[in-house]
């Protein structure tokens, strides 16, 4: 009986030193999946502040082209008021 409970022993102790293995495994797994979320996680902030910085030149950019087309209409009216002031024909 006495070998037969150092066999037992041994068996469960192997069985353990597996499953502590298998745990350590797939702990170091979940460990590199959650690292490889971290690091996608900041490659889309970082993308998402870059679009947002290229959002804001190009909104502007557009307002000051506004401007600037605001400015031209206004010049264009002011010179056909002066081009038929002085008789001329539009």
């Amino acid at each position: 009986m006495d070998a037969g409970t150092t066999l037992l022993g041994s068996l469960l102790a192997c069985t353990g030193v597996l499953g502590a293995a298998v745990v350590a495994y797939l702990g170091k797994r979940g460990e590199n999946a959650l690292s490889g979320y971290s690091t996608l996680t900041e490659r889309l902030q970082s993308e998402r502040d870059r679009l947002e910085r290229q959002i804001a030149e190009r909104d502007s950019r557009i307002d000051e082209l506004r401007t600037l087309h605001a400015a031209d209409q206004s010049e264009i009216a002011r010179l056909r008021l002066d081009n038929h002031r002085l008789g001329g024909t539009t």
